[in-house]
């Protein structure tokens, strides 16, 4: 039978060996990557506008709550419809010290421009929410809900009707166009550069309507100075605290069950550029979940009425993919597909 001595004695430099090859071992556990430098936050849209809101509204709450040791600085690049940032990101590969907020502009742009961008040229890394498209008219608009509005632009000269939005062929005139193609009737749409102007635009009746996100006319909405008609999704906003002397989000009722048949909603994500290592997405999908634990973020979900949904990794990837073909079939019917 063997036996084991009740005591071994080791020499002093096996003992000092084995415990190096024990903190070799142990090292890697304690040394993920988290950046070195400050990083950059690149948002392909103007200012004001609901990516640079909530872009904006990150760099705040990482530096308040100290989520990471470098700060996040805010870059905007709007050219071409976001492709100016898009390109930018893709053509930074391997730097992960850059990140960048993406709208579905995403899909939108390289389909109406041609640019050689596409949205698995970069590192996927989170869906942050979902935004909601409300239908906003002026406060002294004769259009008292959405169905006034459906009804005054079919009953309108073709091109009579101003909507304004961001950009040109993305989501606020692609919403447009599903408009015109219920109503069989042509709107003009007036594009603009980001959805703080559009807003703004709206106030002063340069505008018959917009389809703004929530948190971009929201500060109006309190104010007295525009109307929420409708929203366009499948189902209302859950957010029942009063915004408005009588209305709160939920009391905007959907665009189809207020007689406009349009429905959409848009991407609030995060990627990096191409050749992000495992390590290197797992720190910014760890510090987004920090972020979205906090009480500040629940507090802008509600101001802004966004749809909370929330994906990384697989999941994420495979909703990118059939949004992507969503997108190409809606554009497609506008007319707005590249040639």
């Amino acid at each position: 039978m063997n036996t084991i001595p009740s005591r071994v004695r080791l020499h002093p430099w096996a003992f000092l060996a084995a415990s190096l090859a024990g903190l070799a071992t142990a090292a890697p556990a304690s040394a993920a990557w988290e950046p070195t430098k400050p990083v950059e936050f690149v948002v392909p849209a103007g200012t004001g506008g609901g990516a640079d809101q909530m872009a904006r509204f990150i760099q705040g709450v990482v530096a308040k709550n100290n989520l990471m040791k470098q700060p996040i600085i805010v870059v905007n690049k709007s050219g071409g419809a976001g492709a100016e940032g898009f390109l930018d990101v893709k053509g930074d590969k391997g730097n992960p010290h850059k990140i960048v907020i993406t709208l579905s502009n995403l899909f939108t742009t390289p389909l109406a421009t041609g640019v050689p961008f596409n949205w698995r040229d970069l590192t996927p890394v989170q869906m942050l929410a979902l935004d909601q498209f409300v239908l906003w008219v002026n406060a002294d608009s004769p259009h008292k809900t959405a169905k006034d509005y459906f009804d005054a632009v079919k009953a309108a000269p073709p091109n009579s009707m101003k909507m304004g939005g961001t950009g040109s062929k993305q989501e606020d005139q692609i919403i447009t166009a599903m408009i015109e193609k219920a109503a069989g009737k042509k709107i003009t749409y007036i594009p603009f550069k980001g959805g703080g102007d559009v807003a703004v635009q709206l106030v002063g009746n340069h505008i018959n309507s917009t389809v703004n996100n929530p948190i971009e006319a929201e500060s109006h909405w309190r104010a007295g100075k525009l109307r929420a008609l409708c929203v366009f999704d499948k189902a209302p906003m859950p957010y029942r605290t009063k915004l408005t002397t009588t209305q709160a989000w939920a009391d905007v009722p959907t665009c189809a069950s207020a007689g406009l048949p349009v429905d959409y909603v848009m991407l609030r994500g995060i990627f990096m550029p191409p050749g992000a290592t495992p390590d290197q997405v797992a720190f910014y999908n760890e510090l987004f979940k920090k972020v979205r634990a906090l009480p500040e973020w629940k507090d802008f979900m509600d101001k802004g009425a966004f749809n909370t949904t929330a994906l990384s990794g697989a999941e994420f990837v495979d909703w990118l993919g059939k949004n992507e073909q969503m997108h190409r079939v809606l554009m497609k019917d506008a007319g707005f597909l590249a040639q």
